[in-house]
């Protein structure tokens, strides 16, 4: 079970967003790279991080930062948010990016999708945000007619790594992981799946190590991380084992 802690970039800056709302944005750090250094210093093993003005925009907007970022810290870093096509996945990857996560295009395109993952294998994730169970695209402005599960097991035997599934409902709200909706998706499939949208404590953590959740490959943190409210050498003691953490 990996915790990825979250890094959304706007305008260059390190944000958390309400439910994708970009007029709901709160700055946490206007240097990214070394948010990315302090959670490589926490002791967290991989990184997520999300081109939101990309992901509006269908193209890389905040390449900089991200660059930055790969520079920084010797962490793997997965990266979503405006990958719509090949040459986008083929040059982030050839920056140094670990893992891509396509969400839109894999609504829109998904034959690039399932050729991206059998040229680069492992190294293409599909993102997944759901509003009501219907995945919703382009930044999350759009909700699409399809249901999470329907564009998932079109993906059943294409190499894709993951599913990163978010519940926009609860992103940025500090509600809790809807882990019913998560593991019900898991289930359905065999891709690995990562829960997003709406971690808020260590109960959620300890959630995700009940034997139901057994199935989930790991789940992303951003707001509860950056208020405080949740403590990341307790959240990671507990995740490896660590039976003291109380």
């Amino acid at each position: 079970m990996i915790l990825f802690p979250a890094i959304d970039l706007k305008d260059g800056e390190c944000v958390r967003l309400e439910q994708g709302d970009m007029a709901r944005a709160t700055v946490f750090n206007r240097d990214p790279a070394a948010q990315a250094a302090a959670f490589a210093a926490q002791g967290f093993e991989y990184l997520h991080v999300v081109d939101l003005d990309g992901a509006f925009a269908g193209k890389p907007m905040n390449a900089a930062a991200v660059e930055r970022i790969l520079a920084t810290v010797s962490i793997p870093v997965q990266l979503g948010g405006g990958i719509r096509d090949m040459a986008t996945v083929e040059a982030w990857l050839g920056k140094g990016v670990r893992r891509v996560i396509i969400g839109t295009a894999a609504v829109r395109d998904p034959a690039f999708v399932k050729a991206a993952a059998q040229r680069y294998t492992g190294r293409v994730a599909v993102g997944l945000d759901a509003r009501d169970g219907k995945v919703a695209v382009a930044g999350w402005a759009e909700t699409s007619a399809l249901a999470a599960d329907e564009v998932a097991r079109g993906f059943a035997d294409a190499g894709v790594a993951a599913i990163v599934y978010t519940d926009i409902s609860r992103d940025g709200l500090l509600k809790g992981l809807n882990l019913d909706a998560t593991i019900a998706l898991a289930e359905r499939i065999s891709i690995p799946v990562i829960a997003s949208g709406g971690l808020a404590s260590l109960d959620d953590v300890k959630a995700l190590l009940a034997p139901r959740a057994q199935k989930l490959a790991g789940a992303i943190a951003g707001r509860a991380l950056y208020d405080g409210r949740l403590d990341p050498a307790q959240a990671l003691a507990l995740l490896r084992g660590n039976s003291s953490v109380h």
